[in-house]
This record gives C-alpha cells, structure tokens and sequence, in this order.
C-alpha cells in the first residue's frame, strides 16, 4: 500500500476514534506538510511555514470529521494548509499596513507619543470589559469570528449552527456589544 493510502485508511480510523491510526498520521504526514508549507509559501520564513503547519494539524484536528474517507488524504490535508497559509498572508498584509519599521520614524515624530497608546489601552480594557458581560454564546461567536478570525464555516462547523443563523446571532452580538460600549448608531 502506498504511503498515502496508508494516510487514508489512517484518517478514517482515526474518525472511528483510533489513537494509534491518528498518530501514526500525524507522524507521516508532519514532514510532507513542513516541505509542502515551504514549497508554497516561499515567502514565508521558517517561523512561519512551521505556524502554519502547526495550524494546519490543529485545524485537521477540529475538521476530522469532515474528511470523506472514500477520498484520497493527501487533497484534504492540502487543501487544510492552503487555508492557513491564506490566512496567514492576509494577517501579514493587515499588520504590514498598520507597522512603520522605527528606523524610518524620526524622533521628533508625534506618532511615538505615549499619551495615544495610553488611550488605546483604557480602550482596549473597556472593550474587554464589555465583552466580558456579554452572554457566553456572544462572547463565544466574537471571539471565533472577530478575535480568532475563523470563517463563517468553520464557526458554523464549530458551533452547529447554520450559516445564516450565525450572522444574524454576530449581527446581535455587536449591537449588545455596542450598546454595553455606549456607542449609537449616529456616531
């Protein structure tokens, strides 16, 4: 049997709840996702192809019961790091907006005032604060959706709700947030 067949028989073993199949996948599989993480993110350093292979065996791990067992392995588990490395890539690009390398600040710069990250901060706090006295199910839709980053049908996945429940259910969420904040619509 090829390796890859092995991986599938493994993956569907490892849904019927077979530790040793689940391992045994994860230790044939590990080298094949850092190889492929370096192949197709060369922009990535080895910090970073090794993120996103950490978060593709995590994500494997949430979504296992999503894998078709008459199905090869290696798409599904392919098709699981291109997602993370997409997601990586967009949270690089959002950080390398909002990052200025000090080197090209001058000291007499007004963006290295403390008394503006000062502000954040009691912000930052106000808004951990309400979030803190949301219901949990508000509380746990934010975070997967907002903190987290996750996708609609991972949080779907995640909660058991359908996807149009889940907007409105985020569509409600923000509005208590908003109103624990004190912030109105005609701000």
């Amino acid at each position: 049997m090829s390796e890859q067949g092995d991986w599938a028989r493994w993956l569907s073993e490892a849904q019927a709840g077979n530790r040793r199949s689940y391992e045994a996948l994860l230790r044939a599989a590990l080298p094949w996702l850092r190889g492929m993480a370096r192949r197709r993110f060369p922009w990535a350093d080895a910090a970073e192809a090794e993120d996103m292979v950490q978060d593709t065996l995590l994500a494997l791990h949430r979504n296992l019961h999503l894998y078709d067992p008459g199905r090869p392995a290696e798409p599904f588990l392919l098709g699981i790091l291109k997602l993370r490395g997409a997601d990586r890539r967009r949270t690089r690009a959002r950080h390398q907006v909002r990052e200025t390398p000090l080197d090209d600040v001058p000291v007499t710069s007004t963006a290295l005032a403390t008394k503006e990250t000062q502000e954040v901060a009691i912000d930052a706090g106000r808004v951990s604060s309400a979030v803190g006295a949301l219901p949990p199910r508000d509380r746990e839709i934010l975070e997967m959706l907002k903190l987290r980053e996750m996708s609609l049908a991972e949080t779907s996945a995640a909660t058991g709700m359908s996807v149009g429940a889940l907007k409105v259910a985020t569509f409600r969420a923000i509005r208590r947030l908003r109103a624990k904040l004190g912030v109105t619509d005609e701000e």
